[in-house]
């Protein structure tokens, strides 16, 4: 019964051949599912609030620190992923190496992760919406109080997700089409109304805090060191990092992709590292350009860049990235619909969550009960939270599975280093160490209510764990 138990590795890429879930997709596939699901919220949403609320022009900068941290982990993932293809992603990892307790604790984190990632994203499509067709703000803008846009799209696509992975990867690659078009568009259009004075200075000094705010919004980092709680300058430009960093952290769903690619030994490598690499570049061209081009005390936080372009006379193109905005977001919403299945159908099948959970459906082969689950509740969240309070524990929920990750790569290759390993991290244990502090240090820049709240969330799943997953774990039988 000890929590610190760990799963066969052997046993994982045992079950990975039963073909309960179905071997279709390929490299292709993948990168289409990566930049499906890392482009989005970070292009048409969190660059602009993230701009006007912490870090002006040096947004640009703050994405180029979250690629570097993204780009270690995702060497992490891709040695483990290519090793050990699973369901379960960190939380298989962690169980493989760490122990049982740590792969609870990481799997409870995924859910909350992508499950909130999710109630974002759902959020901002439905703000999008209505600007593209002047719906009614009441009912699907980010003040609504009940968001009924949020709502009906993640109804729609929990139906694609429960129907099949093939259907689900086809719908998507259309999406991240249209989404790189509009991509393409804001930068080649964009560039031409770049103004400099809207981007002098490019880290603008920092301000404190108008007073009134909470000590709990101040960063911890800054609490640790009693610093003054300020926003802009370095200090922004950090928090800002770590919450734009949510925007990168798609990639890692991937990885719950292993057992439905045909050849993951290969392929995941190509999907995790290919569909970073091509979203960094996007990202930070698309917040240069959106910072360039308004003020950034003035950028629209719902939508700020059909806002941009509305207010230099080119409403055509705000039109045509509201368009791409819908499909975009709608990309990234279907690939962590799809994460949240196999995440909650990976514990379940390890008998930490309830067995019909760890069940694929005999005809569609996709982990539907968990899908529906994890879609209603999201919903019921998403129709009646904001952005802003969602965001940042979004973060801390990514960035504490990659150091998770992080640690795993030199555990498992000290605990089985006889096992195959397609790729492997270099300058391991370096690279890992690296990845796991630079992920911890941007942890630091989140608000201590984040921790707050990531603390009550981890608290409730262990008791949990303690009064269910323990004593119904399959390494009980």
């Amino acid at each position: 019964m000890s929590v610190l138990r760990t799963l066969p590795v052997e046993h994982v890429l045992e079950r990975g051949r039963d073909e309960n879930l179905r071997r279709t997709l390929r490299g292709r596939d993948l990168v289409g599912f990566g930049v499906g699901i890392i482009i989005g919220t970070g292009i048409f949403t969190l660059a602009g609030v993230e701009a006007k609320e912490h870090a002006g022009p040096a947004v640009t900068l703050s994405f180029i620190i979250g690629a570097v941290v993204a780009a270690l982990a995702a060497l992490c993932y891709a040695e483990l992923a290519s090793s050990v293809p699973t369901a379960g992603s960190a939380y298989t990892y962690a169980f493989a190496t760490l122990g049982e307790l740590f792969a609870w604790i990481i799997g409870w984190d995924l859910l909350l992760e992508f499950g909130l990632g999710l109630a974002v994203v759902s959020r901002s499509w439905s703000s999008y919406l209505a600007n593209l067709f002047g719906l009614p703000q009441v009912l699907f803008g980010e003040t609504a109080p009940v968001n009924i846009g949020a709502v009906l799209i993640i109804g729609l696509l929990t139906v694609v997700a429960v129907l099949g992975i093939r259907q689900s990867s086809r719908l998507t690659n259309v999406l991240v089409a249209i989404k790189l078009a509009v991509c393409v568009l804001i930068i080649g259009v964009g560039i031409f109304f770049v103004d400099a004075a809207n981007l002098t200075p490019f880290i603008p000094p920092a301000v404190p805090v108008p007073e009134g705010g909470s000590v709990l919004e101040q960063p911890v980092v800054e609490g640790v060191f009693g610093l003054e709680a300020t926003a802009y300058g370095v200090g922004g430009m950090l928090t800002a990092a770590a919450v734009v960093f949510f925007a990168y952290t798609g990639f890692e769903a991937l990885a719950n992709l292993g057992e439905e690619t045909r050849r993951p030994e290969r392929d995941m490598t190509i999907g995790l590292l290919g569909a970073l690499g091509l979203c960094a570049v996007l990202y930070i061209a698309v917040s240069f350009v959106l910072t360039g081009m308004a003020p950034y005390d003035q950028i629209d936080a719902g939508a700020p860049l059909a806002g941009a372009f509305n207010a230099v006379g080119l409403s055509w193109v705000g039109a045509l990235i509201s368009i791409g905005a819908v499909t975009g977001l709608t990309s990234v919403m279907m690939v962590e619909l799809v994460t949240i299945g196999r995440i909650g159908f990976a514990m379940g099948r390890d008998g930490l969550l309830p067995t019909p959970i760890g069940t694929a459906h005999p005809r569609f082969h996709t982990p539907h009960r968990m899908t529906i689950i994890g879609a209603v509740v999201i919903a019921i969240i998403a129709a009646t939270t904001p952005i802003s309070e969602l965001a940042d524990m979004v973060s801390i929920g990514a960035l504490s599975a990659m150091i998770i990750v992080a640690i795993a790569v030199p555990v498992l290759r000290r605990t089985r280093p006889e096992l195959e390993r397609p790729f492997k991290v270099p300058l391991s244990p370096v690279v890992p160490a690296l990845a796991a502090l630079a992920c911890f240090y941007l942890m630091l820049n989140l608000d201590l209510l984040s921790w707050l709240r990531f603390a009550v969330w981890l608290a409730i799943g262990l008791v949990v764990y303690l009064v269910y997953g323990r004593r119904h774990s399959l390494l009980n039988h």
